[in-house]
Protein backbone atom coordinates (compact mmCIF):
# COMPACT_ATOMS: atom_id res chain seq x y z
CA UNK A 1 0.00 0.00 0.00
CA UNK A 2 1.05 3.74 -0.63
CA UNK A 3 2.58 4.98 2.36
CA UNK A 4 1.88 8.51 3.87
CA UNK A 5 4.82 10.79 4.18
CA UNK A 6 4.96 12.41 7.46
CA UNK A 7 4.53 15.99 7.24
CA UNK A 8 7.08 18.62 8.76
CA UNK A 9 5.55 20.86 11.87
CA UNK A 10 6.19 23.98 9.89
CA UNK A 11 3.97 22.01 7.21
CA UNK A 12 1.26 21.71 10.37
CA UNK A 13 -1.72 23.67 11.67
CA UNK A 14 -3.52 23.30 14.73
CA UNK A 15 -7.29 22.67 13.91
CA UNK A 16 -10.43 20.97 15.55
CA UNK A 17 -11.47 18.09 14.11
CA UNK A 18 -14.33 19.75 12.47
CA UNK A 19 -12.23 22.82 11.19
CA UNK A 20 -9.90 19.78 9.02
CA UNK A 21 -13.07 18.71 7.49
CA UNK A 22 -13.74 22.03 6.50
CA UNK A 23 -10.56 22.72 5.12
CA UNK A 24 -10.85 19.43 3.52
CA UNK A 25 -13.80 20.67 1.62
CA UNK A 26 -12.46 23.61 0.83
CA UNK A 27 -9.26 22.66 -0.78
CA UNK A 28 -11.32 20.41 -2.65
CA UNK A 29 -13.90 23.00 -4.18
CA UNK A 30 -11.06 25.61 -5.02
CA UNK A 31 -9.11 22.45 -7.06
CA UNK A 32 -11.90 20.97 -8.46
CA UNK A 33 -15.13 22.59 -9.98
CA UNK A 34 -16.64 19.34 -9.99
CA UNK A 35 -17.09 19.06 -6.29
CA UNK A 36 -20.33 20.91 -4.59
CA UNK A 37 -21.95 20.37 -0.97
CA UNK A 38 -26.13 19.60 -0.46
CA UNK A 39 -27.59 19.01 2.56
CA UNK A 40 -30.51 20.46 5.34
CA UNK A 41 -28.79 24.03 6.38
CA UNK A 42 -25.38 23.51 4.97
CA UNK A 43 -25.44 26.77 3.43
CA UNK A 44 -26.93 28.98 5.37
CA UNK A 45 -26.36 27.76 8.65
CA UNK A 46 -23.22 26.11 8.25
CA UNK A 47 -25.00 22.63 8.74
CA UNK A 48 -26.60 21.45 12.45
CA UNK A 49 -22.63 21.31 13.45
CA UNK A 50 -21.38 24.07 11.80
CA UNK A 51 -18.91 21.91 9.20
CA UNK A 52 -19.45 23.67 6.62
CA UNK A 53 -19.40 27.26 8.13
CA UNK A 54 -18.09 30.16 5.38
CA UNK A 55 -18.19 27.60 2.38
CA UNK A 56 -21.57 28.96 1.21
CA UNK A 57 -20.12 32.70 1.30
CA UNK A 58 -16.98 31.58 0.02
CA UNK A 59 -18.25 29.37 -3.08
CA UNK A 60 -21.52 30.43 -3.66
CA UNK A 61 -24.90 28.82 -3.55
CA UNK A 62 -24.65 26.89 -6.80
CA UNK A 63 -21.80 25.20 -5.13
CA UNK A 64 -23.20 24.93 -1.24
CA UNK A 65 -26.79 23.76 -1.88
CA UNK A 66 -29.15 24.13 1.19
CA UNK A 67 -32.15 21.11 0.44
CA UNK A 68 -35.21 20.67 2.27
CA UNK A 69 -35.75 17.93 4.48
CA UNK A 70 -35.84 14.77 2.46
CA UNK A 71 -32.79 12.03 2.56
CA UNK A 72 -33.84 10.46 -0.30
CA UNK A 73 -33.66 13.49 -2.27
CA UNK A 74 -30.23 14.41 -0.85
CA UNK A 75 -28.48 11.06 -1.38
CA UNK A 76 -30.90 10.23 -4.73
CA UNK A 77 -30.17 14.25 -6.04
CA UNK A 78 -26.42 12.94 -5.72
CA UNK A 79 -26.14 9.85 -7.35
CA UNK A 80 -28.06 12.17 -10.18
CA UNK A 81 -25.22 14.96 -10.46
CA UNK A 82 -22.59 11.72 -10.49
CA UNK A 83 -23.63 10.32 -12.97
CA UNK A 84 -23.92 14.00 -15.29
CA UNK A 85 -20.00 14.46 -14.01
CA UNK A 86 -20.27 16.09 -10.68
CA UNK A 87 -18.37 15.00 -7.55
CA UNK A 88 -21.00 15.85 -4.36
CA UNK A 89 -20.21 15.65 -0.89
CA UNK A 90 -24.15 15.20 0.02
CA UNK A 91 -24.59 15.85 4.20
CA UNK A 92 -27.27 14.00 6.22
CA UNK A 93 -27.17 15.75 9.50
CA UNK A 94 -27.01 12.60 11.90
CA UNK A 95 -26.19 9.07 10.29
CA UNK A 96 -29.17 7.60 11.77
CA UNK A 97 -31.27 9.47 9.21
CA UNK A 98 -29.23 7.77 6.33
CA UNK A 99 -31.84 4.52 6.75
CA UNK A 100 -34.76 7.24 5.37
CA UNK A 101 -32.76 6.69 1.90
CA UNK A 102 -32.34 3.41 2.14
CA UNK A 103 -32.91 2.49 -1.63
CA UNK A 104 -30.90 5.73 -3.07
CA UNK A 105 -28.11 4.84 -0.09
CA UNK A 106 -27.96 0.71 -0.38
CA UNK A 107 -28.69 0.30 -4.06
CA UNK A 108 -28.31 3.46 -5.80
CA UNK A 109 -25.31 4.66 -4.42
CA UNK A 110 -24.18 1.28 -3.53
CA UNK A 111 -25.01 -0.48 -6.83
CA UNK A 112 -25.20 1.72 -9.70
CA UNK A 113 -21.77 1.46 -11.17
CA UNK A 114 -21.47 -2.28 -10.48
CA UNK A 115 -25.11 -3.03 -12.71
CA UNK A 116 -23.62 -0.41 -15.53
CA UNK A 117 -20.71 -2.79 -15.69
CA UNK A 118 -18.49 0.17 -14.15
CA UNK A 119 -19.75 2.42 -17.14
CA UNK A 120 -20.37 4.81 -14.47
CA UNK A 121 -18.32 5.96 -11.75
CA UNK A 122 -20.35 6.99 -8.44
CA UNK A 123 -18.01 9.69 -6.77
CA UNK A 124 -20.58 10.84 -4.41
CA UNK A 125 -19.45 11.14 -0.94
CA UNK A 126 -21.72 11.28 1.80
CA UNK A 127 -21.12 13.03 5.19
CA UNK A 128 -22.56 11.40 7.97
CA UNK A 129 -22.20 12.39 11.68
CA UNK A 130 -22.40 9.64 13.59
CA UNK A 131 -22.24 8.27 17.55
CA UNK A 132 -23.41 9.26 20.86
CA UNK A 133 -22.86 12.43 22.93
CA UNK A 134 -24.83 14.68 25.03
CA UNK A 135 -28.35 12.39 25.40
CA UNK A 136 -30.01 13.68 22.12
CA UNK A 137 -31.19 9.78 21.99
CA UNK A 138 -31.89 6.88 20.58
CA UNK A 139 -32.87 7.88 16.77
CA UNK A 140 -29.71 10.41 16.80
CA UNK A 141 -27.31 8.81 18.57
CA UNK A 142 -26.05 5.56 16.69
CA UNK A 143 -22.78 4.41 14.38
CA UNK A 144 -24.01 2.17 11.54
CA UNK A 145 -20.85 1.41 9.87
CA UNK A 146 -22.04 -2.40 10.37
CA UNK A 147 -24.93 -1.17 7.97
CA UNK A 148 -23.16 0.40 5.37
CA UNK A 149 -20.25 -2.28 5.34
CA UNK A 150 -22.66 -5.09 4.70
CA UNK A 151 -23.83 -3.62 1.23
CA UNK A 152 -21.21 -4.02 -1.36
CA UNK A 153 -20.03 -1.33 -3.42
CA UNK A 154 -19.53 1.36 -0.36
CA UNK A 155 -16.32 2.32 0.50
CA UNK A 156 -16.57 3.24 4.66
CA UNK A 157 -14.36 6.15 6.26
CA UNK A 158 -14.06 5.74 9.32
CA UNK A 159 -11.29 9.04 10.86
CA UNK A 160 -9.98 9.23 14.62
CA UNK A 161 -8.39 12.68 14.75
CA UNK A 162 -8.44 15.89 12.44
CA UNK A 163 -5.27 14.80 10.45
CA UNK A 164 -6.73 11.69 9.45
CA UNK A 165 -10.38 13.38 8.50
CA UNK A 166 -8.84 15.97 6.49
CA UNK A 167 -6.42 13.51 4.58
CA UNK A 168 -9.14 10.53 4.30
CA UNK A 169 -11.94 13.12 3.33
CA UNK A 170 -9.77 14.47 0.57
CA UNK A 171 -8.97 10.96 -0.61
CA UNK A 172 -12.71 10.13 -0.99
CA UNK A 173 -13.67 13.19 -2.60
CA UNK A 174 -11.10 12.29 -5.43
CA UNK A 175 -12.43 8.46 -5.54
CA UNK A 176 -14.62 7.57 -8.22
CA UNK A 177 -16.13 5.10 -5.62
CA UNK A 178 -19.22 6.30 -3.36
CA UNK A 179 -17.78 6.57 0.11
CA UNK A 180 -19.86 6.69 3.32
CA UNK A 181 -17.59 9.15 5.46
CA UNK A 182 -18.67 8.47 9.27
CA UNK A 183 -17.51 11.49 11.23
CA UNK A 184 -17.90 11.42 15.29
CA UNK A 185 -20.01 14.14 16.79
CA UNK A 186 -17.52 13.61 20.14
CA UNK A 187 -14.94 14.12 18.29
CA UNK A 188 -15.78 17.55 16.32
CA UNK A 189 -13.75 19.81 19.51
CA UNK A 190 -10.59 17.30 19.60
CA UNK A 191 -7.85 19.29 18.05
CA UNK A 192 -4.13 18.18 16.94
CA UNK A 193 -2.03 18.95 14.17
CA UNK A 194 -3.24 18.83 10.50
CA UNK A 195 -0.72 19.05 7.67
CA UNK A 196 -1.58 22.34 5.58
CA UNK A 197 -0.53 20.91 1.82
CA UNK A 198 -3.31 21.23 -0.45
CA UNK A 199 -2.42 17.53 -1.81
CA UNK A 200 -2.40 15.75 1.72
CA UNK A 201 -3.76 12.52 1.26
CA UNK A 202 -4.27 9.50 3.43
CA UNK A 203 -5.09 6.51 1.29
CA UNK A 204 -8.40 4.67 1.94
CA UNK A 205 -7.55 1.11 3.75
CA UNK A 206 -4.39 2.25 5.11
CA UNK A 207 -4.58 1.30 9.12
CA UNK A 208 -2.10 3.16 11.19
CA UNK A 209 0.14 1.65 14.27
CA UNK A 210 -0.91 4.70 16.91
CA UNK A 211 0.99 2.75 19.30
CA UNK A 212 3.20 -0.13 19.01
CA UNK A 213 3.06 -3.03 22.05
CA UNK A 214 3.55 -6.60 22.24
CA UNK A 215 1.34 -8.32 24.80
CA UNK A 216 -2.25 -7.51 22.90
CA UNK A 217 -3.82 -5.93 19.65
CA UNK A 218 -6.42 -3.46 20.30
CA UNK A 219 -8.20 -2.73 16.99
CA UNK A 220 -10.26 0.40 16.87
CA UNK A 221 -11.48 2.94 15.21
CA UNK A 222 -13.50 6.44 15.19
CA UNK A 223 -14.12 8.16 18.75
CA UNK A 224 -12.90 4.49 20.42
CA UNK A 225 -9.31 4.89 19.38
CA UNK A 226 -8.82 7.55 22.59
CA UNK A 227 -10.49 5.42 24.66
CA UNK A 228 -8.16 2.32 23.71
CA UNK A 229 -4.94 4.44 24.05
CA UNK A 230 -6.05 5.50 27.27
CA UNK A 231 -6.81 1.82 28.05
CA UNK A 232 -3.27 1.41 27.01
CA UNK A 233 -1.81 4.34 29.80
CA UNK A 234 -3.08 2.03 32.50
CA UNK A 235 -2.10 -0.82 31.14
CA UNK A 236 1.66 -0.18 31.12
CA UNK A 237 1.31 1.13 34.16
CA UNK A 238 0.16 -2.89 34.70
CA UNK A 239 2.75 -4.50 32.97
CA UNK A 240 1.27 -4.90 29.78
CA UNK A 241 2.34 -3.73 26.56
CA UNK A 242 -0.48 -2.87 24.36
CA UNK A 243 -0.17 -2.45 20.65
CA UNK A 244 -3.28 -0.07 19.12
CA UNK A 245 -3.93 -0.30 15.55
CA UNK A 246 -6.31 2.67 14.06
CA UNK A 247 -8.49 1.14 11.12
CA UNK A 248 -9.14 4.05 9.83
CA UNK A 249 -11.08 2.73 6.83
CA UNK A 250 -13.89 -0.55 7.60
CA UNK A 251 -14.00 -0.77 3.83
CA UNK A 252 -11.30 -1.22 2.19
CA UNK A 253 -9.90 -3.06 5.00
CA UNK A 254 -6.05 -3.55 5.82
CA UNK A 255 -6.37 -7.04 6.30
CA UNK A 256 -2.52 -6.98 6.44
CA UNK A 257 -1.67 -4.01 9.06
CA UNK A 258 -4.23 -6.59 11.84
CA UNK A 259 -2.43 -9.84 10.36
CA UNK A 260 1.09 -8.24 11.10
CA UNK A 261 -0.29 -6.86 14.47
CA UNK A 262 -2.05 -9.98 15.40
CA UNK A 263 1.17 -11.88 14.55
CA UNK A 264 3.19 -10.51 16.77
CA UNK A 265 1.11 -9.77 19.98
CA UNK A 266 -0.89 -13.08 19.74
CA UNK A 267 -3.93 -11.59 21.58
CA UNK A 268 -6.31 -9.39 19.71
CA UNK A 269 -9.71 -7.46 20.98
CA UNK A 270 -11.54 -5.22 19.13
CA UNK A 271 -13.15 -1.66 20.58
CA UNK A 272 -16.28 -0.57 18.94
CA UNK A 273 -19.36 1.83 19.84
CA UNK A 274 -21.88 0.00 17.65
CA UNK A 275 -23.87 -2.57 19.59
CA UNK A 276 -21.73 -6.12 20.03
CA UNK A 277 -24.36 -8.44 18.34
CA UNK A 278 -23.67 -8.10 14.50
CA UNK A 279 -21.44 -5.26 15.36
CA UNK A 280 -18.62 -4.09 12.87
CA UNK A 281 -15.76 -5.87 15.06
CA UNK A 282 -18.03 -9.22 14.44
CA UNK A 283 -16.38 -9.34 10.99
CA UNK A 284 -12.93 -8.25 12.35
CA UNK A 285 -13.27 -11.19 14.27
CA UNK A 286 -14.19 -13.89 11.81
CA UNK A 287 -11.46 -12.69 9.98
CA UNK A 288 -8.58 -13.13 12.51
CA UNK A 289 -10.32 -16.50 14.15
CA UNK A 290 -10.47 -18.11 10.21
CA UNK A 291 -7.08 -16.51 8.59
CA UNK A 292 -5.03 -16.20 12.40
CA UNK A 293 -6.14 -18.85 14.17
CA UNK A 294 -2.81 -20.16 14.42
CA UNK A 295 -1.15 -17.35 15.57
CA UNK A 296 -3.42 -16.79 18.54
CA UNK A 297 -2.51 -18.00 22.23
CA UNK A 298 -6.45 -16.37 23.04
CA UNK A 299 -9.49 -16.34 21.76
CA UNK A 300 -10.78 -12.57 20.22
CA UNK A 301 -12.61 -10.22 22.21
CA UNK A 302 -15.05 -7.71 21.85
CA UNK A 303 -15.74 -4.74 23.69
CA UNK A 304 -18.89 -3.01 22.28
CA UNK A 305 -21.94 -0.93 23.28
CA UNK A 306 -24.90 -2.83 24.82
CA UNK A 307 -27.65 -4.40 22.64
CA UNK A 308 -30.21 -1.93 23.79
CA UNK A 309 -31.46 1.62 22.11
CA UNK A 310 -28.84 4.56 23.70
CA UNK A 311 -30.79 6.28 26.73
CA UNK A 312 -31.98 9.68 26.50
CA UNK A 313 -30.45 10.22 29.94
CA UNK A 314 -26.96 11.91 29.46
CA UNK A 315 -26.00 10.01 32.48
CA UNK A 316 -27.59 6.50 31.06
CA UNK A 317 -25.75 7.44 27.88
CA UNK A 318 -22.06 7.47 29.42
CA UNK A 319 -22.91 4.28 31.32
CA UNK A 320 -24.26 2.52 28.13
CA UNK A 321 -20.94 3.69 25.94
CA UNK A 322 -18.30 1.22 26.00
CA UNK A 323 -15.14 2.84 27.89
CA UNK A 324 -11.18 2.69 28.56
CA UNK A 325 -11.83 1.02 31.88
CA UNK A 326 -13.85 -1.87 29.78
CA UNK A 327 -10.60 -2.29 27.57
CA UNK A 328 -8.43 -2.44 30.24
CA UNK A 329 -10.68 -5.22 32.01
CA UNK A 330 -10.81 -7.32 28.69
CA UNK A 331 -7.04 -7.14 27.60
CA UNK A 332 -6.02 -8.11 31.25
CA UNK A 333 -7.77 -11.27 30.75
CA UNK A 334 -6.34 -12.05 27.39
CA UNK A 335 -3.09 -11.45 28.87
CA UNK A 336 -3.69 -14.31 31.46
CA UNK A 337 -5.24 -16.56 29.25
Amino acid sequence: MTAVVPPTVEDQVELSYARAITAALAEEMERDDRVFIMGQDVGRLGGVFGVTKGLQQRFGEDRVIDTAIVEHFIIGGAVGAALAGMRPVPEVQFSDFLVLAGDESTNKLAKWRFVHGGRFPIPVVVRAPMGAQGGVGAEHSQCLESIYWHTPGLEIVVPSTPADAKGLLKAAIRDDNPVIFFEHRRLYRTRGPVPTDPDFVIPLGLANVVRTGSDVTIISWSAMVAEALAAADVLAERGVSAEVLDLRTLQPLDREAIAASVRKTRRAMVVHEAPRTAGPGAEIAAFIAEELFDALDAPVRRVAGYDTPIPQSAYLESLWLPGSADVVKAAEELVRW
